[in-house]
């Protein structure tokens, strides 16, 4: 049943077969495969930078998704691949929150990561509903947009870049 596929991912495939320096990417579900890791590989060998933000088992609202994620971490640091997990007190929320909003609430939110988003060599921005998991090339119904703008794709990069800082997400060093 999960055999499938269809044109995003398609076109993702594509795009990180096309990658020649770098490719950052948010998912708040990661759950790799063969064929995922395959192209991170490729990639890799390629001279390509690959760093994934994806949620930590305190930020994370699907437990399912992460213990998925978690035995396959390993092969992606193996494989070369920067991984972040976000932090459930990331110093970011202040930005994100407003002081309004802060004002009105006495307690501090748990946060998790929800943005789904690719940079391509600072060149090719991507954004939607993909999360970077089994399901989402091929069962559900996903779609992305592809930006080609330089502009946006540096201001997502700078974006995703503050959200891997310590104060906002712990990066994942091998067991070994």
């Amino acid at each position: 049943g999960l055999g499938g596929g269809g044109l995003t991912t398609d076109s993702l495939i594509s795009l990180i077969n096309s990658s020649s320096q770098s490719i950052h990417i948010q998912s708040p579900y990661l759950v790799t495969t063969a064929l995922s890791q395959g192209l991170f590989r490729k990639a890799i060998e390629r001279g390509v930078e690959i760093k994934v933000l994806t949620n930590s088992l305190t930020s994370t609202d699907n437990l399912e998704a992460f213990s998925g994620y978690v035995r396959e971490r390993q092969n992606l640091l193996d494989l070369g691949v920067e991984l972040y997990e976000f932090k459930p007190d990331a110093e970011i929320r202040y930005t994100v929150m407003t002081g309004a909003l802060q004002k009105t609430i006495d307690f501090r939110p748990t946060f998790g990561l929800h943005a789904k988003s690719m940079v391509i060599d600072q060149e090719i921005a991507v954004v939607g509903t993909f999360n970077l998991d089994p399901r989402s090339a091929n069962l559900n119904t996903e779609c992305i947009a592809i930006i080609q703008s330089t502009n946006i794709a540096r201001d997502l990069y700078s974006v995703m870049e503050e959200e891997i800082k310590p104060e906002n997400a712990w990066k994942i060093t091998s067991n070994e």
